[in-house]
C-alpha cells in the first residue's frame, strides 16, 4: 500500500494514538466532567493535557480552556460563523475555502441576510489585497483558509490579518490544513479564532477537533446542553471551554489525539514539514518528465505537501481507480470540497487527482506513484500549449 492522500486523512498515524484510545478505552472509560470518582478525574486530566498540547503545537497562547474541542474543523467552523454573524452583518471569504466554510456562509446569506463577500483569487493560490482591503469596510469577520486543500499555497496570513484588524473585523483562520505541518502560528499572526480538525496533521483520531477563541472574544455556542457543571442554569455557562462544549466528549478520541501531539511535538513540526517539502520537490521533479501529466498545483513555494494534477485522456476518478487496482496508491479525485478553487484552475468539471504526503511518507511512496503516472498516462503525450484540463 502507498497512501497518498493525508490531506484528506493521517491514515497512517503512530502506533502510540491507537494504543492511547486502546488504554483509554480498557483503564479509564470515564467522561471528563461528569464526576468526582478517580475515573472521571483521570479523564478530565487527559483532556486537559490535550488541550496544552494542542495549544503548543498550533502556538495558541494564553489559558488552554479558550480551546473548545469539537468533532471536527466543520463543526468548530460553524459553530464561529453562526457564533459570530448576526442579522446583516458581513462576512468576506476566498475562493480556496473549503465547503466547511462555503456552505455555512450560505445558509447565513439565506436565513439571517448575511453580506457574504469573495475576494477575488487566482490560480497560483493568491488573493487580490487591495480588493479585500475594500471588501472589508464595514466587514464583521474575514474567514482565511490558511493552506489550500487544492493547491498547497498558503495565504498571506498576517497581511490579511492586519488588513482585518484595521477596518474592525474578526479573523477566523481554518487550520485545518496547516496544524502540525507548518509552524506558523495563526494565533501569532493575527486570528481571533482558529479552527483545527485532529485526523490530518495532528495525528489524532477522526471525531476530533476544536476551535481556539482569543481572550475578549465571544461566541454564541452552536448547541446546548449538558456541560457537567453549571446544572442549575437554563442558559449555557459563560466561561469556556464550557460555553461551547455541549454533551458528552469524544475522551477516547481525545486520548489518542494527545498521543498525536506528542508524537508531533517530539519529531518537531519543523523536521515534518522538511520532510514532506523534500517529498513534495521530488514528486514535482518527476511529474515534470512525465508528458500525459499537468501539474494545477503551482512549483514555487512550500506551502503544504500536496500536489494536484490532470491527465490526457484520463478522468481523476478513473485515473484514481487505475492507481489503486494496478499499483496500491491510494489518492484522491474529485473537487475536493473546494469547488471556488476548482473554478480558478478551469477543472470544475471533473475535478482533479491530488496526491498528498505525511509523516510516513517515503521517497518509495513517491517512486512508486511516478512509475504508475508514467505507465497510465506516458502513451498519450500533450501537444505543446494543449490544456489538459477537465471540462
Amino acid at each position: 500500500m502507498h497512501y497518498l492522500d493525508y490531506a484528506a486523512t493521517s491514515a497512517i498515524r503512530p502506533p502510540s494514538v491507537a494504543r492511547a484510545v486502546f488504554d483509554f478505552l480498557q483503564d479509564v472509560g470515564a467522561s471528563p466532567g461528569r464526576g468526582g470518582y478517580g475515573r472521571s478525574v483521570t479523564s478530565a486530566r487527559i483532556a486537559f493535557r490535550c488541550r496544552r498540547a494542542v495549544a503548543r503545537v498550533l502556538g495558541l497562547p494564553g489559558d488552554p480552556g479558550r480551546i473548545a474541542f469539537m468533532t471536527n474543523a466543520t463543526h468548530a467552523l460553524n459553530t464561529a460563523l453562526h457564533g459570530i454573524l448576526e442579522q446583516g452583518d458581513r462576512v468576506v471569504v476566498t475562493p480556496f475555502d473549503h465547503n466547511a466554510v462555503l456552505r455555512p456562509v450560505h445558509v447565513l446569506a439565506r436565513d439571517r441576510g448575511v453580506d457574504v463577500r469573495m475576494v477575488p483569487g487566482d490560480a497560483g493560490g493568491s488573493v487580490d489585497l487591495d480588493a479585500l482591503g475594500s471588501l472589508l469596510e464595514g466587514a464583521r469577520l474575514l474567514v482565511v483558509n490558511h493552506v489550500s486543500n487544492v493547491l498547497g499555497t498558503t495565504l498571506p496570513l498576517e497581511r490579511m490579518c492586519a488588513l482585518a484588524r484595521e477596518r474592525g473585523a474578526l479573523v477566523l483562520v481554518d487550520a485545518a490544513q496547516s496544524a502540525g505541518h507548518l509552524t506558523t502560528s495563526p494565533a501569532e499572526a493575527g486570528a481571533d479564532l482558529v479552527a483545527f480538525t485532529g485526523h490530518k496533521g495532528l495525528l489524532g483520531p477522526q471525531g476530533t477537533g476544536g476551535l481556539w477563541v482569543r481572550e475578549g472574544v465571544s461566541v454564541r455556542p452552536l448547541l446546548t446542553g449538558g456541560t457537567g457543571g453549571d446544572s442549575a442554569r437554563r442558559e449555557m455557562p459563560d466561561a469556556l471551554p464550557d460555553r461551547l462544549e455541549a454533551g458528552t466528549p469524544n475522551a477516547p478520541g481525545l486520548a489518542g489525539l494527545l498521543a498525536g501531539c506528542e508524537f508531533v511535538l517530539e519529531k518537531g513540526v519543523e523536521q515534518i514539514h522538511a520532510h514532506e517539502i523534500r517529498l513534495k520537490h521530488r514528486l514535482l521533479e518527476g511529474l515534470s518528465a512525465i508528458p500525459g501529466v499537468r501539474v494545477l498545483s503551482p512549483v514555487a513555494g512550500d506551502g503544504a505537501a500536496l500536489v494536484t494534477l490532470v491527465a490526457q485522456a484520463h478522468s481523476p476518478s478513473e485515473l484514481a481507480r487505475e492507481l489503486e487496482v494496478g499499483w496500491g496508491i491510494m489518492a484522491r479525485s474529485g473537487l475536493h470540497c473546494a469547488p471556488e478553487a476548482h473554478r480558478l484552475l478551469g477543472s470544475a468539471s471533473d475535478g482533479a487527482l491530488r496526491l498528498s504526503l505525511g509523516w510516513a511518507s517515503s521517497d518509495e511512496d513517491v517512486d512508486r506513484a511516478l512509475e504508475a503516472l508514467d505507465a497510465v498516462t506516458g502513451s498519450h503525450p500533450v501537444p505543446v500549449g494543449s490544456a489538459t484540463t477537465p471540462g
